[in-house]
């Protein structure tokens, strides 16, 4: 099954971001590194069921605690999302994404330094 267009919703994304970070999880450890107090384990169970026939998850299921994993690649996933809100939010303006993320946050040094060497680089090719 090709997931290359399934959009995760928001709390596919919170998900993803704990598989993607951690490995391999349990429903509850992945309950527990949400950290949600709104929100029960089976809220993450069912939205983890959900998000296995959507294709984005694989679960193991030969042992009685089912293991999950990312069936999708962040780099692109996060492209891919990037992409559709520089499109629909900044008109198609990467610049103005910039400008907005750096005016809404405050970067460290460390983070403008990669910033400006990213661009050089860019600047170079």
């Amino acid at each position: 099954m090709s997931n290359t267009n399934i959009k995760p919703t928001e709390g596919e994304m919170e998900i993803l971001q704990v598989l993607w970070k951690k490995g391999n999880c349990t429903v509850r450890e992945v309950h527990e590194a949400l950290n949600k107090k709104d929100a029960g384990y089976t809220t993450s169970l069912k939205l983890m069921q959900i998000m296995h026939e959507k294709g984005l998850v694989d679960r193991d299921t030969s042992s009685k605690t089912h293991i999950y994993r990312a069936l999708i690649n962040q780099e692109k996933t996060q492209q891919q999302l990037v992409n559709k809100m520089i499109d629909n939010v900044f008109n198609g303006s990467a610049a103005r994404l910039v400008m907005q993320a750096l005016g809404n946050k405050t970067a460290s040094k460390e983070e403008i330094d990669l910033i400006k060497e990213y661009l050089d680089k860019l600047e170079n090719k």
